[in-house]
C-alpha cells in the first residue's frame, strides 16, 4: 500500500504530549498502530511521555531534532532516526530555524 503525504489532511494538535505550540500532522490510524507524516515549525515541541504499548521509529526528513531519551539528551539531523522502544520516554523540541519535517511509525505491541 502507498501512502502519499498529500493524500492525508494536515491537522494542527496545539501542545501534543504536553508540549509547546503545536504538531502539524497528517495521521493514519488503525489497530495496529500510527503512521504519521509530522511538521514542527521552529520552537515547537513534542511533549514528554512514555511508550506503554507501542514503540517509535522517527526519521528526520528535514531540519533538526533536538531529543530527551531517557532523561539524555540527543540530536538528529535530516537523513538520521530516532528509536524509542516499548517502555521508554522520549520529548522532541524543534530548535533550528526552519521547520522540522519527519516520518514516524508507531506500532502497537
Amino acid at each position: 500500500m502507498i501512502l502519499r503525504r498529500e493524500d492525508y489532511e494536515e491537522k494542527a494538535m496545539p501542545e501534543f504530549k504536553g508540549g509547546i505550540g503545536e504538531l502539524n500532522a497528517r495521521m493514519i490510524t488503525d489497530e495496529n498502530g500510527k503512521i504519521l507524516f509530522g511538521r514542527l515549525k521552529p520552537g515547537n515541541s513534542i511533549g514528554l511521555h512514555t511508550h506503554d504499548t507501542s514503540s517509535e521509529i522517527i526519521y528526520i526528513l528535514e531540519g533538526e531534532a533536538d531529543y530527551i531519551y531517557d532523561g539524555k539528551e540527543e540530536k538528529a539531523v535530516a537523513g538520521n532516526a530516532h528509536y524509542c522502544p516499548k517502555g521508554h520516554s522520549h520529548c522532541m523540541t524543534n530548535n533550528g530555524d526552519k521547520d522540522l519535517v519527519f516520518f514516524a511509525v508507531i506500532p502497537e505491541q
